[in-house]
């Protein structure tokens, strides 16, 4: 630093905080798995800014742990949003192609109807 050398990360004062937080989501975090969601999911996410539910997941990729960032990709493989996912992967699996509804009743409790709170999601 003394030397002039920049390093760091920038995060300018005149975002908003949401603005700041959907940048540390979709930049700073370390991606620890992916979800592959079908065509209505992905069209959701992009148009509506929805939640995403477990039932627009068709696959899930990697370990991940409650709070942790995923990757959400359209059927193509093209990465569309990263978020944090309300469940584990192991979790996420058995609730995946489920309504909300059913969420209870495959793990035995409901943290969240969502998979991934649109709060917590940001489009890249």
């Amino acid at each position: 630093i003394a030397a002039g050398e920049e390093i760091g990360t920038l995060l300018y004062a005149s975002e908003g905080p949401v603005a700041a937080r959907k940048q540390w989501l979709s930049a700073h975090l370390q991606v620890r798995g992916r979800l592959t969601l079908d065509a209505g999911a992905a069209k959701v996410l992009r148009e509506a800014g929805k939640s995403l539910l477990p039932v627009g997941v068709t696959a899930v990729e990697g370990e991940f742990a409650r709070g942790e960032v995923v990757a959400c990709l359209n059927a193509e493989g093209k990465e569309i949003a990263r978020g944090l996912v309300n469940y584990s992967a192991g979790e996420t699996r058995k609730i995946m192609r489920q309504s909300s509804d059913k969420i209870e009743q495959l793990l035995g409790y409901v943290d969240e109807p969502e998979l991934i709170h649109r709060d917590n999601l940001v489009l890249v």
